[in-house]
């Protein structure tokens, strides 16, 4: 798709961008770890949903 931009302003947004303070160096992605997190999450709430309905 074209840029709607002058050739002018696309060459701002584009200096804009690539300065540093926008090149973020981020860790990689872990999907065990998120994966284990929320088996975490289900478990606690399944353990406190268990509490919860034995006080009930």
């Amino acid at each position: 798709m074209p840029s709607r931009l002058s050739p002018e302003d696309q060459q701002k947004v584009e200096q804009y961008l690539s300065s540093p303070i926008h090149q973020v160096e981020r860790k990689p992605f872990k999907p065990w770890l998120m994966m284990g997190g929320l088996l975490l999450v289900v478990v606690a709430l399944g353990l406190l949903s268990r509490l919860l309905a034995y006080l009930a």
